[in-house]
């Protein structure tokens, strides 16, 4: 096991109470996700507050980029269900999600279907507080996996880049969501 991945462990089983406090400021999951979580065969979820990804960071002192990308964000929250059989939950249930921001004051940045009618679907969210962008919500699911990463603070499109394979958040090359191989 990688030490990184042990001091995020500790990290997250150390500060019960500012995950608490980190999710409150994040907004809660949307509902329509709750109905897959409810069936899902595996979960993983976690929320990182500022301090956190503060701290987290420091295990890659190279990045500088990262480091300042983090300085404006308040907190990253991360949810991933992952279904047993293709198609296990209702795609319906991400139509939902969409009508949920939308209906939050959202602003959908993108909207990806796999071409030819395939199987995957990634969406980008942002939300807008004083002509600046105060969150972005990224949801990518596939035939038996749905990934909600949610990042608040002040953070550009730009930045999101430069977290990405970091805190969860799928990296981006080219503007293209790079499949994580290095799982299970």
């Amino acid at each position: 096991m990688k030490l990184s991945t042990i001091v995020f462990i500790i990290l997250i089983s150390l500060s019960v109470v500012q995950t608490t406090k980190a999710q409150q400021s994040l907004g809660a999951m949307p509902q329509s996700l709750e109905s897959l979580r409810q069936i899902a065969s595996s979960k993983t979820e976690f929320t990182l507050d500022h301090a956190m990804l503060v701290f987290a960071s420091k295990l890659d002192p190279e990045n500088e980029d990262l480091r300042r990308v983090i300085a404006g964000v308040s907190g990253v929250s991360v949810h991933s269900f992952h279904f047993p059989s293709p198609w296990m939950y209702n795609p319906a249930a991400l139509s939902s999600v969409k009508e949920e921001y939308h209906a939050a004051g959202w602003k959908q940045l993108v909207n990806n279907r796999e071409k030819n009618g395939g199987d995957g679907v990634t969406n980008v969210w942002i939300r807008f507080e004083n002509n600046a962008v105060s969150n972005v919500a990224i949801l990518v699911a596939r035939p038996t996996e749905v990934n909600l990463v949610a990042v608040s603070g002040s953070i550009s499109p730009l930045d999101l880049s430069h977290l990405g394979g970091h805190f969860g958040i799928p990296k981006i090359e080219g503007g293209v969501v790079v499949p994580n191989t290095a799982r299970r």
